[in-house]
């Protein structure tokens, strides 16, 4: 299974780039996603990233956001 289809809340994500360069480098744990965004928990608070414009690493593997800016429960079918 592509890690586009997988669930993200609970993983462990880096924004790898972003059209926000102040979002580049930022870690978290996933917290909470919606269609177009993802919530990240960090040292620092928590903060809400856009999935459109960003590339995102998981473990290794880099996901595209514009890839992934769909509902959580519709990622599974439209990822495949």
């Amino acid at each position: 299974m592509k890690m586009a289809q997988r669930e993200f809340i609970g993983r462990r994500v880096t924004v790898a780039e972003h059209s926000d360069p102040s979002l580049c480098g930022l870690a978290g744990t996933v917290v909470d996603e919606t269609r177009e965004t993802l919530l990240l928990e960090s040292g620092g608070g928590r903060k809400r990233v856009a999935k459109r414009g960003g590339n995102f690493n998981f473990n290794g593997e880099t996901v595209a956001g514009d890839r992934i800016a769909f509902r959580p429960q519709d990622r599974t079918r439209r990822c495949a």
